[in-house]
């Protein structure tokens, strides 16, 4: 490729190029199974003939539509759909052509993903073999196509047949993610690792067993004669207060030599416009121009809760002899990304301030990604601005997000860290995958370059803390031997740090890089509180205490989490009824954490701090309490951690299917109580409290950027409603900072109260304003003699007005099988209080008033 940055002057050529002309392909789709898969064919001879398929789409879900397997969301249904992954398919649709477009130069076939072996033919001529569903596939099919009708096929092989050959004839497979519970796959013996495919597919802890196969995403017939732009991209190369300077960079694709002209415009959100013009010489095949452009004043895109998000609208054009042939366009915002390194550290500066990152992991929206909408990623990204959080981590088990994702979190002022897609399992070592990987990295980073929202490209999910620390792959790596365990190792040195380093420094190179999570960028042991980002499992997956969290400060805490049951609600909807126990057949299949028995994690950690359930009902609240419970210490302590730690990510905002798992909004989009506390403890001002050695730490955080005068107090009460003691004072909250104002002893709180029967009040205010309050507990909560806090409700339309005559702890509304979401759930009133909660649903007010229990951790029954 050339690089021209110098305007040309040139005679213009005899012939006019015409514009490009685009056909999308995402209709008239028909499917069925391959005829060379005999076996399938006999076995399923409704699949055998031709069906209708919607496109994007996947085998799988033409199934589901034409009701040739059942849902595999609903109840125990996910085996019936296991055969369609082991299964051979063929797509087909006619594509009818006139003269006029047979007269072009050429005719590309574009494909925007093929999940995963794929052999594309027109009219019974092979002309692409297809092997990667990250990557972007194109073919000039005007060889074989004619005026008339034409034919389409795409000839997709079973993922896991494929490998599988090669797989199990290895001594040593490498190391995967998870084992299949259907018996396709022999223990140990995964195919993951071999395909670059959503590692989702094959299963993980939250989600189901569902190897789609298919068109997952838009295909199109372009049209285009002398040359195309086959991308832009804007690189911001300098940014002051004064000016931003940019560079278009355009990559042309020529037949031949010739004259061209390209043009940038870029529309500021102030209406105001800059274009920049020039003349090149294109060569033959590919060609890469930059273009300058210069920006008085930019205005800068800022975090939420930071500015605004100001965004720029750029404009591309190629011009052949005066007539425009092809065009492009983007939208970009202007900020600067540092990660804060040095002695370990590890966090974000974003135009030069320190920002404490506050979000949640994000896993796909859904095992069928074709059919999520930009309405839906769209309402989830709100739903985590609306709880306060600045950040989410796109996962890398699943599939690069369309820009309709990144378009909202731009607008919205979340900040992404985007991994690649590796989801945790060895890589193989050999240059092809990582040739293959290298193209799949530099399209899909230069697809979304520009978006001001993404702050971080990291390698991937865990893999190579896997390879470091974990038991199964310190076997593996004995077994191979020194000479096998070194040449993965350069493998997977090169690939993390060389390959997709280099994707991000040519393609994005305003945004850092991270070699994985966790990870210490080749500096040192990962996966530590010493340095870089952290994953910690000792709470929930090593059973240890809750209070674990409070052990230590990590540099950057970027997963944590804790199970819970989604509400009844989405419980009905998949299990078909209430009449279930967490040991039924049903609510195991949809609970994926050690192969279903994580409902018994569930209990134990219930029991170790809240009692014995009494119901399904009880089981559910109680789990949702346990989970924001666990949450939220282990976030604010992260908070009050500050500088040392400088984020907290927990694992997982959403769901992929109807589950039970770590999510703190369900698939159906139900919050769970967890959603509801983040907005609490991720509040910009806080006053955290921790109880150790019969005293209380006291702590205020704060997220702006300017002091703030405050007011803090902890009062101490029996359970009577009488204070016991009280502690506080004026202060002056530092900006971006957590500050250690107190260590209050019980006896200065509480008297001589003991600690079941008493508990503590902590809160922080701004003049007459009550910025954050949290209650304090001495003794785990089901040793603590809560009074029963004599709830009551008064509706008043689609309003509810809760009061407690004495302390409610964590009041839960619970709609059991009707759909609602309050505006608020979850909270404590102090004795006295009244919250009024608006309440979202499908239902009428009657009905509410009807289905509405409340419940709190006093007064169980």
């Amino acid at each position: 490729m050339r690089w021209l940055a110098v305007p040309l002057l040139l005679a213009s050529t005899a012939a006019v190029a015409a514009p490009k002309t685009v056909t999308t392909l995402d209709t008239d789709w028909q499917v069925r199974i391959d005829p060379k898969d005999a076996e399938a064919a006999k076995a399923h001879p409704r699949a055998a003939k031709w069906f209708r398929a919607t496109v994007p789409g996947s085998v799988q879900q033409a199934l589901i539509a034409t009701k040739q397997v059942p849902d595999p969301f609903k109840g125990t249904n996910e085996a019936a759909i296991q055969w369609a992954g082991l299964t051979g398919w063929q797509y087909q649709r006619m594509l009818r052509l006139t003269p006029e477009q047979m007269a072009r130069d050429h005719l590309d076939l574009v494909f925007d993903a093929l999940d995963t072996f794929a052999t594309v033919s027109v009219n019974g001529q092979s002309l692409l073999s297809a092997d990667n569903a990250h990557r972007q596939w194109r073919v000039d099919a005007k060889p074989f196509l004619k005026a008339g009708d034409n034919t389409i096929t795409l000839t997709f092989a079973s993922p896991i047949k494929t490998m599988q050959t090669k797989v199990l004839a290895e001594a040593h497979p490498l190391p995967g993610e998870y084992d299949s519970a259907f018996g396709d796959e022999p223990k140990g013996k995964q195919t993951s690792p071999y395909i670059r495919k959503p590692k989702y597919d094959w299963s993980w802890d939250w989600g189901p067993r569902i190897v789609n196969i298919g068109p997952t995403q838009p295909m199109r017939l372009e049209a285009w004669d002398d040359a195309r732009l086959a991308q832009m991209r804007v690189e911001q190369v300098a940014l002051n207060d004064a000016e931003a300077r940019l560079d278009a960079k355009f990559d042309v694709v020529a037949d031949r030599t010739g004259p061209a002209l390209v043009r940038a415009t870029i529309t500021g959100p102030d209406g105001k416009v800059v274009t920049t013009e020039q003349t090149i010489t294109l060569a033959a095949g590919d060609n890469r121009v930059t273009v300058p452009l210069t920006i008085a004043q930019p205005q800068r895109w800022q975090p939420v809760g930071y500015g605004a998000q100001p965004l720029y609208r750029v404009a591309g054009a190629l011009v052949e002899n005066g007539t425009e042939s092809d065009h492009a366009k983007r939208r970009i915002g202007l900020r600067t990304v540092e990660l804060i390194r040095g002695g370990g550290a590890f966090g974000f500066k974003i135009n030069g301030t320190p920002i404490f990152a506050k979000g949640a992991n994000l896993i796909p929206f859904d095992n069928f990604p074709a059919r999520v909408t930009p309405e839906k990623m769209r309402a989830l990204l709100a739903d985590a601005k609306s709880v306060n959080m600045n950040m989410i981590r796109v996962w890398g088990g699943g599939y690069y997000l369309p820009d309709a994702f990144f378009d909202a979190a731009d607008e919205l002022g979340l900040m992404i860290w985007s991994d690649f897609m590796f989801g945790g399992a060895v890589t193989p070592p050999d240059a092809a995958f990582r040739e293959n990987v290298r193209i799949e990295a530099e399209q899909q980073v230069a697809r979304v370059s520009g978006h001001p929202s993404i702050v971080l490209w990291a390698g991937g999910n865990e893999v190579l803390s896997g390879w470091e620390n974990w038991s199964d792959r310190k076997a593996f790596k004995k077994a191979v031997g020194a000479d096998e365990q070194e040449r993965i190792g350069a493998g997977m040195a090169i690939l993390f740090d060389g390959v997709l380093r280099q994707a991000v420094r040519d393609f994005d190179p305003a945004v850092p890089y991270w070699p994985g999570s966790p990870s210490t960028d080749y500096d040192g042991p990962v996966d530590t509180d010493a340095a870089g980002d952290r994953h910690f499992w000792d709470v929930w997956s090593g059973s240890k205490p809750v209070a674990n969290y409070l052990n230590s400060c990590p540099r950057f805490m970027s997963e944590y989490g804790f199970q819970a049951m989604p509400d009844l609600a989405t419980i009905k909807d998949f299990a078909g009824t209430l009449n279930v126990a967490p040991t039924d057949p049903v609510m195991k299949a949809h609970q994926k954490f050690l192969a279903g028995e994580g409902n018994d994690r569930l209990l134990f950690y219930i029991r170790e701090r809240l009692g014995e359930p009494k119901g399904l009902a009880d089981y559910v609240y109680l789990t949702q309490v346990n989970q924001a419970q666990a949450i939220e210490l282990a976030a604010l302590h992260h908070r009050a951690c500050r500088p040392v730690t400088m984020g907290s990510l927990y694992w997982q905002l959403n769901d992929t299917w109807p589950a039970i798992s770590w999510s703190s909004i369900d698939y159906d989009g139900r919050w769970k109580l967890l959603q509801y506390a983040a907005r609490r403890f991720f509040a910009d001002q806080v006053i955290v409290t921790e109880h150790k050695e019969a005293a209380t730490r006291v702590a205020l955080v704060s997220d702006a950027t300017t002091p703030i005068a405050a007011r803090w107090r902890v009062r101490g009460f029996a359970m009577d409603g009488r204070v016991l003691g009280e502690r506080g004072g004026d202060v002056t909250l530092a900006p971006l900072a957590a500050t250690e104002v107190a260590s209050v002893p019980d006896a200065a709180l509480f008297g001589a109260a003991a600690a079941a029967d008493s508990y503590g009040v902590a809160e922080l205010y701004a003049g007459d304003t009550l910025l954050h309050r949290r209650i304090l507990e001495r003794a785990l909560p089901k040793d603590m003699h809560w009074p029963d806090p004599g709830l009551s409700a008064r509706w008043d339309g689609r309003t509810v007005t809760i009061t407690a005559t004495a302390l409610a702890r964590a009041v839960m509304l619970d709609f059991g099988a009707v759909s609602a979401q309050p505006s608020d759930d979850g909270f404590d009133l102090l004795p006295g209080e009244s919250r009024t909660i608006r309440v979202e649903s499908a239902a009428t007010p009657a009905q509410l008033t009807r289905a509405l229990t409340l419940r709190s951790l006093g007064g169980r029954t």
